[in-house]
């Protein structure tokens, strides 16, 4: 595809990802890396919310959240998620769409220890999407959890990892007249073939 050029060239969508975050990186005020994560509850009702994408693999996108959160049933029930990255100083997006497992080792013991003291305890005292009465009870469980875990707490049994290996990868570039440049990339069964294709605006 002679036209697929400049911003979009490569034969890897995952490395055209990383030159993209790495341009927003330099540019975008906050969170460069967000990501809006859409997933569906047991009777199909969508959700969206934001999270932060932690890294980019060979094949898949990884992001972490707490297992006991509406998000981590949805992901579990489903197995299946999407997720769009908006640069609104580049004036991109990547849209994403595929599977989901848990990412539950060493890779996710390894990123807990590299999150500061206070995440850490955070993640211990917050019980993720359940009710909470007040903030100061949220401040006397963080101080519980300090006296029980110390300085150097371990990643809780409740909190880890999801991968997401995609089947759909669509780059959407900002451009003149709302007459945007779109290429979607899409594979069956997770396969090493991609197939792309542009997209009317």
């Amino acid at each position: 595809m002679a036209e697929r050029d400049g911003i979009f060239a490569g034969d890897d969508p995952f490395a055209i990802v990383r030159r993209w975050l790495a341009e927003a990186e330099a540019v975008e005020p906050n969170d460069p890396n967000a990501i809006a994560l859409s997933t569906v509850d047991a009777d199909g009702l969508p959700n969206a919310r934001m999270v932060l994408l932690k890294d980019i693999e060979p094949a898949a996108f990884v992001f972490y959240t707490n297992y006991e959160s509406q998000k981590a049933r949805e992901l579990d029930g489903a197995g299946k998620a999407a997720f769009v990255m908006h640069w609104k100083s580049l004036r991109r997006q990547v849209r994403v769409r595929g599977t989901i497992s848990r990412e539950d080792g060493a890779q996710a013991d390894a990123y807990f220890a590299s999150r500061s003291l206070k995440s850490r305890l955070g993640a211990w005292a917050s019980r993720q999407s359940q009710p909470l009465g007040s903030r100061a009870a949220l401040m006397a469980e963080v101080a519980k959890v300090t006296a029980q875990q110390g300085t150097n707490p371990a990643r809780p049994p409740f909190w880890g990892g999801y991968r997401l290996v995609p089947s759909h990868i669509e780059f959407w570039a900002d451009g003149a007249f709302r007459l945007h440049d779109r290429f979607l990339w899409q594979r069956q069964d997770e396969g090493p073939e991609w197939r792309i294709q542009r997209l009317s605006p």
